[in-house]
């Protein structure tokens, strides 16, 4: 792979284009790299105890409220977030999704999908994690997912 600069007049828009054979996991991770530069969102600071941590959002699997506060899973661990989920839910990249009232989820961490009578529960890539997904959710969760495979 090659990179190229081209110069352009000042009363056109400046673009990134992107060209490739296919849309492989070394490209997507090309472009989510651009993405994460261009993106004018806050960074969201993670605690445990009295440590900060940045974490990229990629490894957070979902955030969930428990009482008045915020805490975001990692596959194996747990940080408190000093945000509410509905200003979460503006400052996260599209891949998050609101599953119920007190649980935004990644949807690219999602491995499975189990729909009952009872409840619909998410499990997630790389951990022994699972969330319940609110019937209110689901419609908009499923069509999230079909769109990934496409």
């Amino acid at each position: 792979m090659r990179f190229r600069i081209e110069y352009i007049d000042l009363a056109e828009d400046e673009e990134i284009i992107l060209r490739c054979h296919s849309l492989d996991e070394n490209i997507r991770r090309h472009c989510q790299a651009i993405e994460a530069m261009l993106d004018e969102r806050p960074a969201i600071v993670y605690t445990k105890g009295e440590q900060e941590f940045y974490l990229i959002s990629r490894d957070i699997l979902y955030f969930e409220t428990q009482g008045e506060t915020v805490y975001a899973h990692t596959a194996k661990d747990l940080f408190k977030v000093n945000y509410r989920l509905y200003q979460l839910e503006s400052m996260l990249p599209p891949e998050f999704l609101r599953i119920s009232k007190s649980t935004i989820a990644n949807t690219a961490r999602i491995l499975s999908l189990t729909k009952s009578v009872s409840s619909n529960t998410i499990q997630f890539a790389g951990s022994n994690k699972e969330v319940h997904v609110s019937r209110f959710y689901f419609k908009e969760l499923k069509q999230k997912l079909s769109q990934r495979r496409g």
